[in-house]
Order: structure tokens, then C-alpha cells, then sequence
């Protein structure tokens, strides 16, 4: 089956002659193309594509292409009443079932999709990294952030060098991948914008657990080593919080523990090995039964 140009020189008006030859279109069809003559349904109508050229559009009456067309495309010769065909191709219709449009793999990544034994090499023109260097006092990933408090401020320490010499290491973030990884931090549901966090009694950066990281990006996150905590191993913002800061204190009203209830007079029947409930004898609970004292 030959494929169609998707490149046409729409003709105004279908020659007559080519669009009379509908029964040519349909024995194209089955002679050439080798469609049976029972997944072809009715004649949809004609199409002009060029002068003397016409597209002639069937049915397909088959259930595994629902809302596609069959198009045979014929011609003549000028001055000539002997109409030929060019081509014939299945084409989708306006209800036809197509696959989603191609996406390419490096726009189809989600965060999570690389898993045990994966590789994903970041490109030599990734805009997130730069060759090594030591950037000493850059602070560019806190211009965008609002200190919480000038004392929590200080207790997060001086700048330190956004990156520290390491063996090994060709590349580290670039300002715009640092920023980048900043902004996607401080917004999940590790930042300070979720339900756990405006219910904490206070802020990560004054809790024990709380391990700052080292470099720029030290100034407003680090890590949650409270093994209870539901953040624990996991990179925070500064003025997240929980409840389970190390500074939270327990208030409430006390409780106190009820004075038990002995009963001298209700028991339980239990069957023991070798007696049996109905061979007991029972004798009243009462005054009465007792032997008067002298």
C-alpha cells in the first residue's frame, strides 16, 4: 500500500471524470491494495487535489479501525477520459482512534522514573550544572527567599561557599541549578506551605534534629535526622516544622487513673482438667450458711 503526500496542491473544483470513477476507486482497492471487498463500506465523497487529480474516501469496515477512511487517489491524461489510479492508503477520519503524538524521552521523564540499574547522564550542556569552581559568598539562592525572623536568621549561621573542593567532581550547580532546586524544595511538601507545617509548634530551624546543609543552599534547608519525625532522612526548609520538634512540649489536662472496682460476689465458671462445671457443688452465699459462733 502506497503512502500518501501529506504535501497537496488543492485544486478549487474535483474533475468530473475522476470523480465519476467510483467503481475504479473500489476495484483499486480490492485488485491492488488487496482489501476484501467486506472491509470497505460506502462512498464517503470526493476530494480535489490537483487538476484532473481526486480522492476518493470509503468507509472502513473494519472494527479494528473504526473512523478510518480508505483513500484511493486517481487521474487521467488532459484531453483523456481514461481515468488511472495513484495511489490508495488508509487515513484516519475525524472520529479515528490514534495513538498520543510521540514525546521525546527527555521531555517524558517524571521524577521517579529512574530506577535500579537505570542510567540518565545529564548532557555536557546542561544548563544546571558548570565546570567546577569555588564560589565563595554566594548567596544568589536566598535573594528570592523571606528570612522568617532576624534571631532564627542568625541561628542558621553565616554563608558559607556554595561549593566545597571535592576529588572527583568535574561539575556542581550552576546558579540557575541551584535556584531551580531551591524553588522545587521550598514548594513541596517539604517547605513550609503544607498542613504539617503551619500545625508545628515551631520552625525546623530551632529544633535539635534539624542537620543544616553545607554551602549556600545551607542557608535555607536541611536534613531531618528525628527517626519519628514523618520528614526524617529527607531534605527540609528551614521554617518547615512538625510535632515532632525537639522543643515541643506535651500540654493538656492530666489524667487520672481510675479507682479500680473489685467484685467479691460475681465469678466465672471455668472447666478444669479432670472436674466438670455440672459436678460442682455449689452452696449458697449467704449468712445463713455459715456455722453460728458460740
Amino acid at each position: 500500500m502506497a503512502v500518501v503526500s501529506t504535501i497537496r496542491n488543492r485544486a478549487k473544483e474535483a474533475d468530473q471524470v475522476c470523480a465519476d470513477a467510483v467503481d475504479v476507486a473500489r476495484k483499486a482497492l480490492i485488485d491492488d491494495a488487496g482489501v476484501t471487498s467486506d472491509a470497505i463500506g460506502e462512498h464517503l465523497g470526493v476530494e480535489p487535489v490537483a487538476d484532473r487529480v481526486v480522492m476518493h474516501l470509503f468507509g472502513c469496515a473494519d472494527r479494528a479501525y473504526a473512523g478510518w477512511r480508505w483513500a484511493v487517489t486517481v487521474t487521467r491524461a488532459p484531453r483523456s477520459k481514461l481515468v488511472t489510479v495513484d495511489e490508495s492508503v488508509l487515513l484516519p477520519g475525524p472520529d479515528a482512534l490514534l495513538a498520543p503524538a510521540w514525546v521525546p524521552w527527555h521531555d517524558r521523564l517524571r521524577p521517579g522514573d529512574v530506577g535500579i540499574g537505570d542510567l540518565l547522564p545529564a548532557s555536557l550542556d546542561d544548563e544546571r550544572l558548570v565546570p567546577f569552581a569555588v564560589l565563595d559568598g554566594d548567596d544568589a539562592v536566598t535573594d528570592w527567599f523571606l528570612p522568617w525572623t532576624d534571631t532564627e536568621n542568625e541561628q542558621a549561621g553565616p554563608a558559607e561557599p556554595s561549593e566545597l573542593p571535592a576529588p572527583g567532581r568535574s561539575r556542581v550547580l550552576s546558579s540557575f541549578g541551584r535556584d531551580d532546586t531551591a524553588e522545587r524544595w521550598y514548594e513541596s511538601d517539604h517547605g513550609p506551605r503544607t498542613p504539617l507545617s503551619h500545625a508545628a509548634p515551631a520552625n525546623c530551624v530551632t529544633c535539635g534534629f534539624f542537620v543544616p546543609l553545607s554551602g549556600g543552599l545551607g542557608r535555607v534547608f536541611g536534613a531531618c535526622g528525628n527517626a519519628f519525625a514523618p520528614d526524617d532522612g529527607r531534605v527540609v526548609s528551614a521554617d518547615h516544622g512538625c510535632g515532632a520538634h525537639s522543643e515541643a512540649v506535651l500540654t493538656g489536662a492530666a489524667v487520672h487513673a481510675a479507682v479500680p472496682v473489685i467484685d467479691e460476689f460475681g465469678y466465672d465458671l471455668v472447666d478444669l482438667p479432670g472436674v466438670s462445671v455440672e459436678e460442682t457443688v455449689f452452696e449458697p452465699l449467704s449468712r445463713d450458711s455459715y456455722p453460728e459462733e458460740s
